[in-house]
């Protein structure tokens, strides 16, 4: 459940654009103690143990070095030690890997001996993914232009204000390798943190394809003129094809329109081919 803003969110006072990064470097250094605190992460990084001493987690006793392979970055870890450091990107990552490595404490044993506490041996990997997924979200859902950690672990764009909808909605199961695994994919190429202009092109083109495949159909259920404009919009701007009549000098904004309309169309030509189908 996505929890409600308060007012100076509501009222435009309080969003990303006031957002800056020292404010989200302590938001995530606190909810990752959080969890923290929780055991979440014994799993991963183990427990010190008054009569053991370290008993490693997943990780190994070096979680440092864990990091460092997996991110190929130095003064990422210990959090506490760097966090007031990080770039976005270094955030970014960070997030990524805390993902990964949660879980949470299902069943275990208590050590009494001067307070040690709960040593677990049982762990639910997904319940504590997705508890930490919805505490990450609230926040970066109001950083800059928002962002969102995805069931996969992986920080994408929420999409532009009012049209992000379309993301999220899963097309109608039509034709899984030549529609709905391609719209797929070319949603997550859209999405992805720092997607350059080539990859958002190649995503516009993926969906461009689809249109291409499902061209019968539109021909059957669009008016002709819709059918030859879209096709225009990819042939005349450099998404389909190559060639030196083609418009090129386009930005972000022009494919983000783009991509927008091929998508909607595509959800509109699946759900009225389905709607005929079944009457």
């Amino acid at each position: 459940m996505t929890k409600r803003q308060y007012f100076s969110a509501r009222n435009g006072k309080n969003t990303g654009e006031n957002f800056p990064i020292e404010t989200l470097r302590e938001l995530i250094f606190r909810i990752y103690h959080f969890f923290h605190e929780k055991e979440y992460y014994q799993e991963a990084f183990g427990k010190m143990c008054v009569d053991a001493g370290l008993i490693s987690g997943t990780c190994g006793s070096d979680i440092e070095g864990d990091f460092l392979r997996k991110l190929r970055k130095h003064s990422i870890w210990p959090i506490d030690d760097f966090y007031m450091s990080y770039s976005d990107d270094d955030i970014f990552d960070v997030i990524e890997v805390l993902f990964d490595l949660v879980s949470k404490p299902i069943e275990g044993t208590y050590h009494d001996w001067s307070d040690c506490g709960w040593h677990y041996y049982e762990f639910d990997k997904n319940l504590g993914q997705e508890e930490f997924k919805v505490e990450i979200n609230e926040i970066l859902r109001d950083y800059k232009q928002g962002y969102e950690l995805s069931n996969d672990g992986e920080i994408l764009l929420l999409g532009d204000k009012g049209l992000n909808f379309l993301l999220e909605a899963k097309i109608p199961e039509y034709d899984l390798s030549n529609v709905d695994n391609r719209v797929e994919i070319a949603i997550l190429k859209f999405r992805r943190y720092r997607a350059s202009l080539n990859e958002r092109k190649d995503a516009v083109r993926d969906l461009s394809d689809v249109l291409e495949y499902l061209r019968p159909q539109i021909k059957e259920h669009m008016l002709s003129k819709d059918e030859s404009e879209l096709y225009n919009i990819a042939n005349n701007f450099a998404i389909r094809h190559h060639n030196d009549k083609q418009k090129k000098d386009y930005g972000a904004l022009w494919l983000s329109w783009i991509f927008y309309i091929y998508l909607s169309t595509i959800h509109l030509i699946v759900r009225t081919i389905n709607r005929s189908e079944s009457s």
